[in-house]
């Protein structure tokens, strides 16, 4: 029998049934190579996203910076012969830019702080509470994230011109108006995200607040609602961006205020500043203003990314 320990040949101490099985090498190998190719066209998928993400971004920056001679010569350079730094004053100040920004942030204080005090009060109850018809109001709920807000156009505008009516201060015309048709907007998709955070904070916490004579809307804003910190920053954020872009209802409900910057809103001053720069051919001021309308969502974003990750985190490992 051979004593030898290389080559292939058998030891004494061993048998053909014990020797190694070359297979796993071999699986692993194939394994690895399967991850480099995966992970070779997901960075190149990434690559190519990331780019065609970013390069539109620095086109509309740049082109702002332009002259509207060079817009017009060489619209897909990146680099302006001079730096033209007064086509945001003339976006801002002709271009009625200020008043349109002012107007968007007063709609969305209001809007975004009653879309989250509703919001989670209604997932709060919805969550932490069993009664009847309890499992119908939320269904009932999450039904509005399958209407598209186009079918529901003529009864929403009918409805407000009804609502201008009978309540003047109310008018189609108004900000309060809009604030609320924002808030019923954002409540589905606000009532099912923060549902699940709500669900799965521990009982035993509730349970000692209740024990120390906590009342049940001091047990939410004072206990509840700051351990569900991370679900609210994301949805915020959410909703922020939302209704910033938002674009179709203002546009429909608010026809009464075309024409008039001092009582527009972003997406309607965009609109119309596109229309009116381009009978004055004044591109250069159109892609200011388009780039000071796209700096506070990407702020907000850049601010709050980890925020918003870890929320989004924290929600699906709940």
């Amino acid at each position: 029998m051979s004593t030898a320990t290389h080559g292939g040949l058998i030891r004494p101490d061993e048998s053909p049934a014990t020797r190694p099985d070359p297979a796993p090498r071999t699986t692993s190998r194939a394994a690895a190579i399967g991850g480099r190719i995966f992970n070779g066209f997901s960075h190149t998928f990434l690559v190519v996203w990331a780019v065609m993400v970013i390069y539109p971004l620095l086109w509309v920056v740049m082109s702002a910076l332009k002259s509207d001679s060079e817009v017009i010569r060489d619209p897909l350079s990146l680099i302006p012969d001079t730096l033209h730094w007064d086509n945001f004053a003339r976006a801002w100040g002709e271009g009625h830019l200020g008043a349109f920004f002012l107007n968007t942030i007063l709609v969305m204080i209001g809007s975004v702080f009653l879309t989250m005090l509703l919001g989670s009060m209604a997932a709060y109850a919805l969550a932490r509470y069993e009664f009847r018809g309890n499992r119908l109001i939320y269904y009932m709920f999450l039904s509005g994230l399958t209407l598209p807000i186009y079918l529901a156009a003529v009864p929403l505008f009918k409805g407000v011109y009804n609502t201008g009516v009978v309540f003047p201060l109310l008018g189609p015309n108004k900000h309060v108006m809009l604030m609320l048709v924002y808030v019923a907007w954002s409540l589905s998709f606000t009532i099912f995200f923060m549902h699940s955070f709500f669900r799965t904070l521990p009982d035993s916490i509730a349970e000692a607040a209740m024990v120390d004579g906590a009342s049940h809307s001091r047990l939410f804003f004072s206990v509840m609602l700051p351990m569900a910190k991370p679900g609210l920053i994301s949805i915020g954020i959410f909703n922020v961006l939302g209704q910033w872009n938002q674009w179709y209802l203002p546009t429909l409900l608010m026809q009464s205020v075309a024409g008039e910057p001092k009582n527009q809103v972003i997406s309607q001053g965009l609109i119309e500043l596109s229309v009116n720069q381009g009978y004055k051919s004044d591109w250069s001021g159109l892609f200011a203003g388009v780039t000071m309308a796209m700096l506070p969502v990407l702020i907000v974003y850049i601010v709050f990314q980890r925020q918003v990750q870890s929320g989004l985190t924290a929600g699906v490992g709940k």
